[in-house]
């Protein structure tokens, strides 16, 4: 029987243009409506707050003919791996310009210099004592002190970490994708989640969630690879990349019992291996959770004190709507297509898609509202959207949708998000470091002052000053009470109160009265204390780095002195 292509490329060609009108007008609806994103650091009501429907139509409009032509080239059919690792480093790369967004970074940083400074052994000894450790785990602040200790205290060298850490991770999801089911529902899955644009502007930043990202979806994949094919190799593994997993969040816990359906579908399929196997990778990833676990069992316990005590009941309070994520931090096209894929799996009575859903159903059942607490399961979600999109029949159509899916979130991304990440006041640290580097000051006495707002507490802007500073820095700061009007059981930053100055910020007395003063505020400086107005005194030149139009409660303004 003879196939009328004639009417396939008219129905194919009808069904783009829907597509392109559909992608159009989800983007004018979501900016209409974009006062209901409540996301807490870029919500689009900030991000569009001075953006016109004309400026929308200019930026989407060509972005949507870019990407029909996007998904006409051959180079992603021709290179299914290739093209999805490659615009996730491009994507990346391109956001090291943003400065460091949430203050979480000032205690990863922190911890990361204990080890450069002192060494590994000392990190090990002394994580939770002598080295805060709040809530964190040990795993992702100790490969930023390893990568300090080799490359050098530089921020653009942690930068490079995670993003190929997040390039990794879209190599593993296609991985995934590609033992799971093909190698276009892998490719789909890797480029869809370059749609999801909030997770994106995070890669630059130095937190542990995208390290956290990569790390369960390694231990996924690893597993699923060592079920399937065994070898003491795979298992070995496996068994580091459960361990990796397990001291990088506490998150990741509950996300690793996706391991649990893991094996019990392997089981199903050849009991004896599976059961061997399985085993062998619980032993062995086991042995190391164990050692390490006993030996800091005092950090642990306390640290599951505060998390039942503080952390739990402040998800309540801290939360982002459902709406938020899924509509306006995940491209809507994804979210819709992995709607889709429950029917899909339905229909074929596909087991293996349980594993891909299972974290997306976990974050429903413990309801889990807080984007950055949603990271690691976006690799699973974006399988789950490409496994959808294989409702439609049409290839150049499912194309096109990731296509668009992808090209409007960066676009989002670039001509959005990250603009309002370098208006915000976090800027002023970036660019006070980077103006005392190009000083060449190698020196510097830093400086807080109360804030009239007390959100936060202003000692931990010091150590990201030193992450964009190459120059030695003496901070003298004594904790005291807690000022009038923060609780310290429901303050969302109660961390900030409980810093303590690390001793490499007080070691070195020479420095007092060196090449440079720096005063970090949260506003105008209208009356400085006798000693400090003494002190800048004897440096002439000053710098003003006062960006403070963003609307959050917590800014950072910098004045730096110098005497040249």
């Amino acid at each position: 029987m003879a196939i009328d292509t004639r009417t396939s490329r008219s129905t194919a060609t009808g069904a783009v243009v829907v597509v392109a009108v559909m992608a159009l007008v989800t983007i004018l609806s979501l900016y209409l409506v974009r006062s209901a994103d409540d996301n807490r650091l870029f919500s689009w009501k900030w991000v569009y707050a001075d953006v016109s429907l004309v400026g929308i139509l200019v930026r989407f409009v060509p972005g949507i003919l870019a990407a029909y032509l996007l998904a006409r080239w051959s180079f992603f059919e021709r290179s299914p791996l290739a093209a999805p690792v490659l615009l996730s480093i491009v994507s990346a790369v391109m956001l090291w310009g943003e400065p460091e967004l949430l203050m979480d970074a000032s205690r990863y940083f922190t911890q990361a210099k204990h080890l450069e400074v002192y060494g590994a052994g000392y990190f090990v000894r002394e994580w939770g004592k002598g080295i805060g450790s709040w809530t964190d785990l040990p795993a992702v602040p100790f490969f930023f002190g390893m990568i300090f200790s080799l490359f050098g205290e530089h921020r653009i060298a942690i930068q490079a970490f995670t993003t190929l850490l997040f390039s990794s991770t879209v190599l593993l999801t296609f991985l995934i994708g590609r033992k799971l089911w093909s190698k276009e529902i892998g490719s789909s899955a890797g480029l869809l989640l370059l749609g999801m644009p909030c997770m994106l502007a995070q890669v630059p930043l130095m937190l542990v969630d995208i390290p956290t990202m990569f790390f369960l979806t390694l231990a996924i994949y690893t597993f699923l690879d060592a079920l399937d094919r065994g070898g003491g190799g795979r298992t070995a593994l496996a068994s580091c990349a459960v361990f990796l997993a397990v001291f990088s969040k506490y998150s990741a816990w509950l996300f690793l019992s996706v391991l649990g359906i893991i094996a019990m579908l392997a089981v199903k399929k050849d009991r004896l291996s599976a059961i061997r196997r399985s085993l062998a990778v619980l032993a062995l990833s086991g042995a190391l959770i164990a050692a390490a676990a006993f030996f800091k069992a005092d950090v642990i316990s306390e640290q599951f004190a505060l998390l039942k005590s503080y952390q739990l009941p402040g998800l309540e309070r801290w939360g982002e709507s459902y709406l938020s994520t899924f509509l306006f931090q995940v491209h809507p096209f994804v979210t819709l297509a992995a709607a889709c894929s429950f029917f899909v799996a339905f229909r074929k009575k596909d087991p293996s898609f349980l594993i891909v859903s299972w974290l997306l159903v976990l974050v429903v059942l413990a309801d889990i509202r807080r984007f950055r607490y949603l990271l690691p399961v976006l690799p699973m979600l974006a399988l789950m959207a490409a496994y959808g999109l294989q409702l439609i029949r049409l290839r150049e159509v499912r194309a096109f949708i990731v296509s668009v899916t992808v090209v409007t979130s960066l676009i989002t991304l670039f001509f959005g998000y990250l603009p309002f990440a370098r208006s915000t006041s976090a800027m002023n640290i970036k660019r006070a470091g980077e103006y005392l580097n190009s000083a060449g000051v190698h020196a510097v006495e830093v400086f807080t002052l109360p804030l009239l707002d007390p959100v936060a507490n202003p000692a931990v802007a010091v150590p990201l000053l030193d992450l964009f500073t190459q120059g030695k820095i003496q901070y003298r700061y004594g904790p005291g009470a807690l000022p009038a009007g923060v609780e310290r059981t429901t303050s969302p930053l109660r961390f900030t109160w409980e810093y303590q100055n690390p001793e490499y910020y007080t070691g070195d007395p020479v420095l007092i009265g060196g090449e440079s003063v720096v005063v970090i505020s949260g506003g105008p400086m209208n009356a400085l204390p006798l000693s400090l107005q003494q002190q800048i005194a004897a440096f002439p030149v000053v710098k003003r780095f006062g960006v403070s139009s963003d609307p959050f409660r917590y800014k950072t303004i910098v004045h730096v002195y110098t005497r040249r």
